[in-house]
């Protein structure tokens, strides 16, 4: 009689631990737990450093399956979940060293919003494309220069790596590997039944309530970013703005990079499209209006920028984005 060799599971460990954001958690578990419902085989098992349970951002505490210690030898996924305030997270001497080691014996490594940081820190995405939530994108290019931060994409994929944008991206991520794993119907179902996009669409700058970073330790810069946040109108250009701040243009280059993670013409343009949402978000003007208020000059150049930083156009973004207190009259 021939025997049937059973594959081994897909083993899933999810790394939690004090203060880790609750949907970074759950929102992969959900994913790959509803998966299992329409063919997939997964074995979510969440883990903290000591097997204690865990308080989450949400002052919600949740169980774990253990210490590491009762993974398999080999993962098959490994997830990394982040924390509002990842400073703490990083020098955490104990958590980067088992996600380091987690790492290694890893197939595929992935993490979700600021666990991005804790990858960084062990050297993972070092050379790598990665993504984090919106708002953390600058700090991450600051503090690790070696990794290729990449400020738009819900999620990003470099080799056997994943990382994602904030929070919610995470279900985005764990939906990609559940096609990745099992095919597209199966995703498909599962994004049906958690009634989430099974490509969401346009990237996450669209849900950026401000994009531009607002601060900076060097006086050059916080003097330049000054002026421009006073008015993004002006047509500025490097070798102006050098000038005035009393260095060379190469040299503000330079500073800007290290201290914001942005030259300063992304700076300008990324000021400027923080005041074009304003505008689109609490106003009616017309888009010539909002793009000649914002910086912009044309509603085209309005437009070109948008979709390529936004992934949407101003008039979607408005339709997505305006205020729901808003009274329309008909």
């Amino acid at each position: 009689m021939d025997r049937v060799t059973r594959r081994p599971r897909h083993v899933v460990g999810i790394v939690a631990f004090d203060g880790v954001q609750l949907l970074d958690v759950t929102g992969p578990a959900e994913v790959f737990g509803t998966a299992n419902a329409f063919g997939a085989d997964y074995d979510v098992r969440v883990v903290s450093p000591d097997g204690q349970d865990v308080r989450t951002s949400a002052g919600v505490r949740i169980g774990v399956d253990g210490t590491p210690a009762g993974l398999p030898r080999r993962l098959a996924t490994l997830v990394v979940p982040g924390r509002r305030d990842w400073h703490e997270a990083v020098t955490d001497a104990a958590l980067t060293t088992l996600i380091a080691e987690l790492a290694a014996r890893s197939a595929r490594v992935t993490s979700v919003c600021a666990g991005a940081f804790l990858l960084a820190e062990t050297g993972v995405l070092d050379g790598r494309r990665a993504a984090t939530h919106w708002e953390l994108a600058s700090e991450l290019a600051v503090r690790y220069p070696a990794v290729r931060v990449e400020r738009d994409p819900v999620f990003v994929r470099d080799g056997a790596v994943l990382t994602s944008a904030g929070v919610t991206a995470g279900i985005d991520l764990a939906l990609a590997m559940v096609e990745d794993d099992n095919g597209s119907d199966v995703a498909r179902d599962v994004a049906r039944q958690l009634v989430v996009f099974m490509a969401r669409p346009g990237g996450q700058s669209q849900f950026s309530a401000r994009l531009t970073p607002r601060h900076a330790r060097h006086p050059v810069v916080r003097r330049v970013m000054d002026q421009v946040l006073a008015d993004p109108t002006v047509p500025y250009s490097l070798d102006a703005l050098a000038r005035q701040a009393g260095v060379s243009a190469r040299h503000l280059g330079r500073l800007f990079r290290h201290e914001v993670g942005l030259t300063p013409g992304q700076y300008l343009e990324a000021v400027r499209l923080e005041a074009a949402q304003a505008l689109l978000e609490g106003g009616t003007d017309t888009m010539e209006e909002v793009a000649r208020n914002a910086g912009f000059g044309s509603s085209e150049s309005l437009r070109r920028i948008f979709r390529q930083s936004v992934g949407v156009s101003p008039t979607v973004y408005r339709a997505r984005f305006r205020s729901t207190g808003r009274t329309v009259t008909r």
